[in-house]
């Protein structure tokens, strides 16, 4: 068995989450709690200009993580909607 990766979370991007509609947040937690298991799920993509970012698409939202692979660390970095989450990376 391989060893889970520790899901690590930026304040702002707990702080997005928080803005997010209430119906939807289970879903986006439970995408995120599977990546420390499998740090690169189906459909997931490396940012172009980015060694370390990736991101997921939950619907209308996107999930962008960094990998910390000698921690085994994910850390959590934006959860936005898709129109303005590439925003200002």
């Amino acid at each position: 068995m391989t060893e889970s990766y520790k899901i690590a979370w930026k304040a702002s991007a707990k702080k997005e989450l928080r803005k997010i509609e209430k119906s939807l947040i289970p879903t986006l937690l439970k995408s995120i709690e599977k990546l420390a298991s499998n740090p690169f799920p189906h459909g997931y993509k490396k940012l172009v200009g980015s060694d370390h970012l990736y991101r997921i698409r939950i619907g209308k939202y996107r999930i962008i993580y960094e990998i910390e692979d000698g921690q085994m660390i994910i850390i959590i970095v934006r959860v936005r909607h898709r129109r303005n989450v590439y925003e200002n990376i």
